[in-house]
């Protein structure tokens, strides 16, 4: 991201250390009865984020809020930390000999513990136990790692903690310089940038246990973490193995569903065999090994459930790099590409990938699904350890992307690329991405009539929740994004990297954002939990926000900016936003940086840390005002759209201190009161017992 605003101030080394964080007062319990389990969404009570972000089969807790003998780290919002990047910025520290115990809310089979454990000294991850008892007995031995997480150093980021800086031609914010250029070189601490703490790991615990049965986790006290951090618990009951009845099962070619010896070969033959006979292929349950692309067309492949169905391969390297530049290959589902004319009629469902990538190597194709997908489905499968969840390049039509549970990528978890028409990306689950959680990217080709829906994205380490970057007709609706840690916001509409203009309408509606807008460390402003940037060009399209609610937001709820270079060939013509919630900014409900215009109606705000509209313009400041004007359409309450700030006051403050706000509250339903259309008359602000401020 290029630095606009005048050069960062340096950033305290102390902000790049762990041992601060780990060394917290230890924890009282956040809820000591048992019988009420504390099951959040994002860190959140479920009553705020109804009907928003994916439908979910697991009932999510909270490390923090359950018994424990270890300490709670954070609140932090600071990057390069662990509670940074946990879910809600809290979890609990775990010493050998410590536990969590969580109470089961409904009955469950099977857990999904999302934890960091240290990295090795030199890189490259160890290995720790924890075990994991159920109602005082059914001891099991979770065998967690550190070998996918811990990254370091300057983009796209290394495994070596020691290393030196990656690029010293770049501009640097600690240093607040170009370490080449610099003389005296800045000193830097080692490991320089750690990021992408955490990874996360399933268990199937053999039997169902009733609702009320305590799960502790529990450290033993041989362990070789000096610390386990555990940051949350899902809990669900797992459905037996599905059966595809006339389907081609792969064990009848040869695969072998322990994962001992290569199954490719035999799942091709399986996938010759079903085409020809017009049958789907059945992959039962068990783990079957894959190295290398399974190149899919017309095709039908449905596994037991993601549970019971793993496709596990190793990243290998090539002989010599492939035509479009990879030097790995690994386990995944490719359709042939847009150039070959792509594949048709591909749907998948019901299985894992399980990759094995462990650093960012941009030009490697080693994603769980890729290549061109035409007229397909991806449908209820589980993609972790691969670089990218999905990433297809067009041009491509009608592709669904449906309930699908997408963690751990070193980058992306979707990213529909280049001329993808007439799609959809439905109820999908991402937490912990190495970059956006869901993209649209309109390089070369513009991405048109696209819709996003009803998506949770949890905790990417770098970028946004969810990206559009140019394109036509687009639609980002119902989906819930929280914690985006650093250079990105929860929601964003960028005219950037090299992307197609916006054209046609941008719509976000009735989507959700929580402990969004980060500080973005190059600038060193802060960002919105909404964030339109105008780059490459003007965010000039029908652009209307409706229905959305930005919560807990660390800067800004929304920021319109140009780039600095260029704010007065582009800029952000105009934007309508209506029945927006805002509850808590570390600053402003508005950070315009551009030139342009918005109109407001009906956008309730409270606890706004700075003045309502932080208005700079293009920072030409005229006698006339600034070169953003602002419309008040009616119904805006909790007076942040004074008058006096109208049609275009200038109220520029660069780097406004931030104000922790409240934590938010839930809405209750009361007597109707005032003008409001009836969905808005009818509710009221209620503090929630169960939320604190931060």
């Amino acid at each position: 991201m290029a630095h606009p605003y005048g050069r960062a101030t340096a950033v305290a080394a102390a902000l790049l250390a762990l041992g601060t964080v780990l060394t917290s007062a230890p924890a009282a319990a956040a809820d000591p009865d048992p019988a009420r389990p504390v099951v959040t969404r994002a860190g959140l009570d479920p009553a705020l984020v109804a009907g928003r972000g994916a439908d979910v089969a697991f009932d999510e807790q909270e490390a923090e809020n359950a018994r424990t003998d270890g300490t709670v780290i954070g609140p932090d919002r600071t990057p390069y930390t662990l509670p940074s990047e946990a879910s809600g910025r809290k979890a609990v520290r775990l010493a050998p000999g410590q536990y969590v115990e969580f109470t089961l809310p409904r009955a469950a089979n099977a857990l999904t513990v999302r934890y960091s454990i240290p990295d090795a000294a030199g890189g490259g991850g160890i290995t720790a136990p924890l075990d994991v008892t159920v109602g005082g007995h059914h001891r099991r031995t979770m065998t967690l790692t550190s070998q996918y997480s811990w990254l370091y150093n300057q983009y796209p980021f290394t495994n070596d903690p020691g290393a030196g800086l990656l690029h010293p031609d770049w501009w640097l914010a600690e240093c607040s310089c170009v370490p080449a250029a610099t003389t005296p070189a800045p000193e830097l601490t080692k490991p320089f940038r750690p990021t992408h703490f955490y990874d996360e790991q399933r268990l199937l615990l053999g039997t169902t246990h009733r609702a009320g049965e305590r799960v502790r986790l529990t450290v033993p006290a041989g362990s070789p973490a000096a610390w386990t951090v555990i940051d949350l618990l899902d809990t669900e009951r797992v459905a037996a193995p599905h059966v595809e009845r006339g389907g081609v099962d792969v064990r009848a070619f040869g695969a072998d569903p322990t994962g001992r010896r290569d199954a490719a070969p035999a799942i091709e033959r399986a996938i010759a065999f079903a085409r020809r006979a017009h049958r789907p292929v059945y992959l039962p349950p068990g783990t079957f090994r894959v190295d290398r692309h399974l190149v899919v067309d017309d095709i039908t492949i449905v596994g037991a459930g993601n549970w019971h169905t793993v496709l596990k391969g190793r990243r290998t390297a090539l002989p010599e790099p492939a035509p479009d530049g990879s030097r790995h290959t690994g386990v995944g589902l490719y359709g042939r590409s847009a150039a070959e004319g792509g594949s048709r009629n591909v749907h998948l469902s019901g299985f894992t990938v399980e990759g094995d990538v462990r650093e960012r190597i941009d030009t490697d194709q080693v994603n769980a699904i890729g290549g061109a997908l035409n007229d397909s489905t991806i449908h209820g499968l589980r993609l972790h350890h691969t670089k990218v969840g999905i990433w297809l390049d067009g041009p491509l039509r009608n592709v669904r992307i449906t309930d699908n549970l997408i963690t751990d990528q070193i980058a992306d978890a979707v990213n529909l690329h280049t001329g993808v028409t007439d799609s959809l990306v439905r109820g999908n689950f991402v937490r912990n991405t190495g970059d956006d959680g869901i993209a649209l990217w309109s390089e070369k080709t513009a991405d048109a009539r696209n819709t996003l829906a009803r998506n949770t994205v949890q905790s990417p380490t770098l970028a946004n929740g969810i990206a559009v970057y140019g394109g036509a007709d687009t639609t980002v609706t119902g989906n819930l994004v929280a914690d985006p840690v650093r250079e990105g916001s929860g929601l964003h509409a960028g005219a950037r990297f090299g992307a197609e203009p916006f054209t046609g309408a941008l719509h976000f509606t009735d989507n959700t954002t929580v402990r969004a807008g980060t500080l973005d460390l190059n600038w060193r402003i802060g960002l919105g939990a909404l964030w339109f940037y105008a780059l490459d060009g003007s965010v000039d399209a029908d652009v209307r926000v409706t229905g959305d609610h930005y919560l807990d937001s660390t800067h800004n709820a929304i920021m319109l900016v140009s780039e600095y270079g260029v704010r007065d060939r582009y800029g952000i013509p105009a934007v309508h936003f209506k029945d927006i919630r805002v509850d808590g900014t570390g600053n402003s409900v508005l950070s315009a940086r551009t030139k342009g215009s918005a109109t407001f109606e009906n956008v309730d705000a409270r606890n706004v840390g700075a003045v309502g509209v932080n208005n700079c313009g293009s920072f030409g400041f005229p006698a006339t005002g600034s070169e953003f004007s602002l419309t008040d359409l009616g119904g805006n309450d909790g007076g942040w759209l004074a008058p006096w700030l109208l049609p275009n006051t200038v109220t520029c403050d660069d780097r406004p201190p931030v104000v922790t706000p409240p934590g938010p509250r839930a809405l209750v339903l009361t007597p109707g009161r005032g003008t409001r259309p009836r969905r808005w008359r009818t509710w009221a602000w209620q503090r929630d017992p169960r939320t604190r401020p931060w």
